[in-house]
């Protein structure tokens, strides 16, 4: 459990500085990532949209990693499962380039990190006493 607990904040800690790489300069993030970034609003959504992913999964994870409960695992399993449903879309309708390979396998990677720690690190819920 302590070695998942590891990996798991680990993992947090990276989604945490990206975001704070992202909220920081976006414009230089969005090159790396194949964005184009379109003026003051383009930055905002990358600060607000693509930040804020990293940063819920990142502080989530962590949270989780921290407390030992796989249950706050939950959010992060989600956005990180609605991302690489992106990608699969994208590849249906834009079609296979070898750029896409490498995000795809982080994010199926992230996801099984995430999905053993929300297996193994659950907590019992207490049983509630009758009134």
């Amino acid at each position: 459990m302590l070695a998942l607990r590891i990996v798991l904040g680990a993992l947090g800690l990276l989604s945490l500085l990206l975001a704070a790489r992202i909220w920081a300069d976006p414009t230089a993030v969005a090159v790396q990532l194949g964005l184009l970034v379109n003026g003051p609003l383009g930055q905002a959504t990358l600060r607000a949209d693509v930040a804020g992913l990293f940063a819920a999964t990142g502080g989530l994870s962590v949270f989780a990693a921290l407390k030992g409960d796989g249950r706050l695992l939950l959010g992060p399993l989600c956005l990180i499962g609605a991302a690489l449903a992106g990608r699969l879309l994208n590849l249906g309708v834009a079609g296979f380039t070898v750029n896409q390979v490498a995000p795809i396998l982080i994010e199926v990677v992230t996801l099984a990190v995430l999905a053993a720690g929300f297996r193994g690190l659950r907590r019992p819920v207490p049983p509630v006493e009758p009134v």
